[in-house]
């Protein structure tokens, strides 16, 4: 069969071509040909869409500047969603100002702490109040943008979150910097590409960050435990680039005393979710310079000294620490790992 009749678009008619066959003609491929145009992949219906009910989470304190025009915004958005469920809850870690006042104002669920717990309190305080499947974390300084929203919805039918990326812009040079630090240490422990590590913009399934709740910490740095976890646990994570918006007032981070809070959960998370990460290099480093020293010695003075004998055993340690603490992690993971198929 020559090229022209091998077109995946392209249809015989093989009962004209018998016909014309049987009467001796020879046939024409212009006139017995016909092209199939291809059809795009029909929408899928609403009612099968993964997101279903939906809770907003707005963490905020002391942001009577930012909230009222935040959640103007947030309600045309739900709207055009047109979700069965959806609800705001706005938790006012502590504020001295009008945020609790003006977040019921526009109709809002209000949670209130009595005094200030730390952004990642507030978090993790309404992440337990939500009644939804899936879970919005947007910050009340009005820096995330409510109608990104359409579009990572669209990405949910493929992830079990979705992040919303800055792509390293949005903040000080020192802050892009060292934000750019954390993505790639963060990158290396999860084994995969991180574009931004601390973005507290996300869509998540309430299920899952439901079981790893327990894991974040009271402060800023909740956004990095998050995400690892849920990378190293084998949930699928993708991520949205957006433009970050300028805020009103005064930012609430403390770039030295948050910048190395964020260095040590990483650690403790690579620990916890995969220790052969730390303990391997560690293991590797120590033996090199075993081996180095034992080299040196050797050639020096034909011998091996005790100093070699102790970084080879010192490797070996930390390597069988290394194996001892990946199957902890692993029993440890058990205990998350419950059935969550029901939204897959």
């Amino acid at each position: 069969m020559s090229a022209e009749l091998q077109h995946p678009d392209v249809e015989i008619r093989t009962d004209s071509l018998a016909a014309l066959m049987a009467a001796g003609e020879r046939p024409s491929l212009r006139a017995e040909i016909v092209i199939q145009r291809p059809t795009a992949a029909p929408a899928v219906p609403a009612h099968q869409k993964r997101v279903q009910r939906l809770t907003i989470v707005v963490p905020a304190r002391n942001e009577s500047l930012n909230l009222p025009n935040l959640l103007a915004e947030i309600e045309p958005v739900l709207r055009a969603a047109a979700l069965p469920f959806s609800e705001v809850i706005v938790v006012d870690d502590g504020s001295t100002d009008d945020t609790p006042t003006i977040a019921a104002a526009t109709g809002a669920r209000v949670v209130r702490h009595a005094e200030s717990l730390g952004n990642g309190a507030a978090v993790k305080r309404g992440i337990r109040e939500a009644k939804g499947d899936w879970i919005l974390l947007l910050d009340g300084d009005g820096q995330h943008p409510p109608h990104e929203l359409p579009a990572m919805l669209a990405m949910a039918e493929r992830y079990d979150m979705v992040v919303g990326s800055r792509g390293g812009r949005g903040g000080s040079l020192h802050r892009n910097f060292a934000n750019q630090v954390y993505n790639g240490l963060a990158s290396y422990v999860s084994g995969r590409k991180i574009p931004d590590l601390t973005s507290g913009f996300r869509l998540v399934r309430a299920d899952v960050v439901k079981d790893l709740v327990w894991l974040l910490p009271n402060t800023f740095s909740y956004p990095t435990t998050i995400t690892m976890s849920m990378l190293r646990g084998g949930w699928s994570v993708g991520f949205h680039p957006f433009a970050v918006r300028a805020r009103k007032g005064k930012s609430h981070v403390r770039l030295i005393a948050d910048g190395s809070r964020f260095f040590l959960i990483i650690l403790r998370i690579a620990t916890m979710f995969a220790p052969l990460r730390v303990f391997l290099p560690a293991s590797l480093g120590t033996a090199a310079l075993g081996v180095a020293w034992y080299l040196h010695t050797w050639w020096n003075d034909g011998r091996l000294t005790n100093m070699a004998v102790l970084l080879l055993t010192q490797a070996g340690l930390l390597f069988a620490l290394g194996l001892i603490a990946e199957q902890i992690a692993a029993l440890r993971f058990q205990n998350l790992s419950r059935d969550h198929g029901k939204n897959g």
